[in-house]
């Protein structure tokens, strides 16, 4: 004979109960790696949630092709799925069940979520951004910010810009530019309180200019792509990177007179770079 039960009961034998009070039940179906969300992280997810006896979610994001930073807390609410998520590795894929008082409760949520309801959540944990040192900033006056002591503020700048790095290298080109917009953002509304600090502001400013232009040669944006690898320029027009990937925007441009001469200023800083060599040959032909 098979096996007897609902749905989620059946679910149920082959979960861990996550508090030890049999209102969160978990099952890893795909591991992580690393640690687990800290709290006061900003979750990047794709997550669908099912109630017994349904084929289709009441809700899911699976159909965004760049899913929104979440914090927990604030964008995340649900009480079992915030928990759950403090569970989670990057790259895990697990399922939850949540019975009522960690979900919606005795009353539900008409009409999509009847009384006392115990619901199931899949949920795909891409990455997450350990953003509480990020927020305790960004909540502050302009004034407040401006006080917070220099090395500090650029571990700020330098969080989010690791975190743009990471969403780059998974192909996630719309977060990257995201965190990367936000870190200089914060670079261009802080008040320098010495020339050094001036110097070092730019120094930070560079990187991530450089970092939006090939952000937006990769979403197809290159007048995008070159207003960024312009502003790069102008902190140190020498810089071979920048002058690259401004010859790289004008060739999507078909401005190739333009293209020319920046590959041919990159190619007299770096001779045998082979990228700029075959697009500079590219121009040529």
């Amino acid at each position: 004979m098979g096996e007897i039960g609902t749905p989620f009961q059946l679910l149920m034998q082959r979960m861990d109960d996550v508090l030890g009070d049999g209102g969160i039940l978990k099952e890893v179906v795909h591991p992580g790696e690393g640690p687990p969300v800290p709290l006061n992280a900003s979750v990047l997810m794709y997550y669908s949630g099912f109630l017994e006896y349904s084929d289709q979610p009441y809700e899911s994001n699976t159909y965004i092709k760049h899913p929104p930073l979440m914090k927990l807390g604030k964008e995340v609410t649900l009480a079992g799925l915030e928990m759950g998520l403090l569970t989670m590795k990057r790259g895990e894929f697990s399922r939850f069940l949540f019975q009522p008082r960690y979900a919606y409760g005795d009353m539900g949520c008409p009409p999509l979520i009847p009384a006392s309801a115990t619901i199931l959540y899949e949920v795909q944990l891409l990455d997450y951004l350990d953003s509480g040192l990020v927020d305790d900033y960004v909540a502050r006056s302009p004034e407040e910010q401006n006080a917070v002591s220099f090395p500090m503020f650029l571990t700020v700048v330098n969080t989010l810009r690791s975190f743009g790095n990471r969403c780059f290298n998974q192909s996630r080109y719309e977060n990257a530019k995201d965190n990367y917009k936000r870190a200089a953002t914060l670079l261009g509304n802080r008040t320098a309180q010495s020339e050094p600090e001036k110097e070092k502001i730019k120094a930070a400013l560079l990187p991530l200019h450089l970092n939006c232009s090939l952000t937006e040669l990769r979403l197809e944006n290159p007048r995008r792509a070159l207003k960024y690898g312009k502003k790069a320029l102008a902190i140190d027009a020498t810089n071979t990177k920048a002058l690259y990937r401004c010859g790289q925007a004008y060739m999507e441009l078909s401005e190739y007179e333009c293209a020319q001469s920046c590959l041919i200023s990159a190619q007299a800083r770096k001779p045998f770079d082979s990228d700029i060599n075959n697009l500079l040959r590219k121009v040529a032909m």
